[in-house]
């Protein structure tokens, strides 16, 4: 087995996605996704802590760079321009490279209850570091909860047409503009 290999997290995220979608996700076990991607079971649990974390293992990368932009924003920036600014800076976690990855991991997850519970534990968990880091440029209760309630559905708006089947290849720092941009002037339109 190949152990002393670079990139053994990557090998079994790709050889965990490959059997999710072959088999189906609840039929694949950590030693079948170690033997494909080469390794040996113990080195699967080095870098996950089951299976499930295949699929949501990224969230202290996604919740540093929306915290990182949040606080990066311009002293002068509103709220929901802070927002957008880490919603900018959450972009790097969406190249197109990753569409494809994202779109898969996305099917797994509609697909189980369990796992559809845990990305709204995501979700929550997003909006709270939202939260957070507005309430640490000051914004005051309930505009910091607000705007991070906010954000979470331009994120979320954002994701699913990122990863729609379409010709175009759209950028997702675009595309999270084009959502926080309609979201902003939904709730202009309310007052």
């Amino acid at each position: 087995m190949g152990r002393w290999e670079p990139n053994a997290r990557e090998r079994l995220a790709e050889a965990a996605m490959e059997l999710f979608v072959e088999r189906g996700y609840e039929s694949a076990t950590a030693a079948e996704i170690a033997q494909r991607a080469g390794l040996a079971k113990s080195t699967f649990f080095r870098h996950f802590a089951d299976k499930r974390e295949v699929l949501f293992g990224g969230q202290e990368v996604l919740n540093t760079l929306i915290a990182d932009g949040i606080a990066g924003a311009p002293a002068t920036a509103t709220p929901i321009e802070a927002l957008g600014a880490a919603l900018q800076a959450a972009s790097v976690a969406f190249g197109p490279e990753r569409r494809e990855w994202v779109r898969t991991r996305q099917d797994i997850v509609a697909g189980h209850s369990d796992l559809r519970e845990r990305e709204l534990l995501k979700r929550a968990a997003l909006v709270e570091v939202m939260t957070r880091a507005l309430r640490a440029r000051g914004v005051p209760d309930p505009a910091a909860s607000l705007v991070s309630e906010i954000g979470s559905i331009a994120f979320r708006n954002a994701l699913e047409r990122w990863i729609a089947p379409s010709a175009a290849q759209p950028d997702f720092a675009a595309v999270a503009r084009e959502e926080l941009d309609a979201l902003k002037a939904a709730t202009a339109a309310l007052s």
